[in-house]
């Protein structure tokens, strides 16, 4: 995790912001000076507070944000990151981003060279396990970012691990990937473009069968586990998505007794702990807060919602 004392606010220039899909958008963001140190050695999950209060309305606005797209942002908003590099002085950071409200809404209007107040790095991520050969990521819909990021990241510094992904949404316009192609053989998957760059093998499960298999996506990964293929101490599995799909994931964890980390998704107003906004409810210590002790928690300590 990127040490505390980096944490500050950095303007970042916009190097491209493109639709990837129905309302889904990448935003590229690159730092330089101080912010290209700080943001460079920024962990898989955590994540950043950005300044979208002056940010431009769209001449297009979908139908079903009209009424909410003239709000005043008065707050900033948190994002994660789906990748991060460094060179040559200069940090590139990635955003994947869905319009779902007036503040992601604005975002579609940056345009290349604007600039952005963005506070962090922010939160603790993702860490990967010594000792560990397996990897299974567990993803549902928008918690495909910082999971993006996370197997990038697992190839760099683990490049023998084995990592496989389970990805799902509702339906295939509802994945939030580049390029979501048909099966690549009998038994071996979807291609999910920023996975297969990467030689990351993808299985992608939708509610309604129109990608992939018809089901949850934590069905996929049991009928993975039911193999009895994968030795518990060699696997964590890693999650991100709706709450209820992360207390089903560390559930199937806990049968199998296998290490488990989630991101978990909470209203962070602040990101610094001062709001008190985002608190999670801990077996082991109470409550802890999203934006400081998380957004990544061992999914052992979380006492999930029933």
């Amino acid at each position: 995790m990127a040490e505390s004392v980096k944490r500050g606010e950095y303007f970042a220039k916009v190097g491209y912001n493109r639709r990837i899909g129905e309302g889904f958008y990448k935003i590229g963001l690159e730092f330089e000076g101080a912010g290209a140190e700080a943001f460079g050695d920024l962990e898989p999950g955590q994540f950043a507070e950005l300044d979208l209060s002056k940010t431009a309305i769209p001449e297009s606005i979908p139908e079903g944000l009209r009424d909410s797209s003239m709000r005043d942002i008065l707050l900033r908003r948190p994002f994660g990151f789906s990748d991060v590099t460094f060179e040559g002085g200069v940090t590139k950071a990635e955003i994947l981003y869905r319009t779902v409200g007036p503040a992601s809404l604005r975002m579609m209007t940056f345009c290349a060279g604007e600039t952005v107040s963005v506070i962090g790095p922010l939160g603790r991520g993702f860490w990967i396990e010594e000792g560990k050969r397996k990897a299974m990521v567990v993803i549902g819909g928008m918690g495909a970012g910082p999971l993006i990021h996370l197997a990038k990241v697992i190839r760099e510094r683990k490049p023998a691990m084995e990592v496989t992904v389970f990805a799902g949404a509702r339906s295939k316009k509802n994945l939030p990937f580049e390029n979501v192609s048909g099966d690549i053989g009998e038994g071996e998957g979807m291609w999910l473009e920023e996975f297969a760059q990467i030689n990351v093998k993808s299985f992608v499960v939708t509610e309604d069968g129109s990608a992939g298999s018809k089901g949850f996506v934590t069905d996929g990964l049991s009928k993975r586990l039911a193999g009895g293929e994968v030795n518990s101490e060699d696997l964590t599995i890693y999650a991100c998505g709706p709450e209820g799909m992360l207390a089903k994931v560390t559930e199937i964890a806990n049968e199998k007794g296998i290490s488990c980390q989630v991101s978990m998704e909470r209203r962070m107003a602040c990101g610094i702990g001062i709001c008190q906004s985002c608190a999670v409810e801990s077996k082991v210590d109470g409550y802890k807060l999203c934006c400081q002790d998380g957004p990544v928690f061992d999914s052992a300590e979380v006492l999930f919602s029933e």
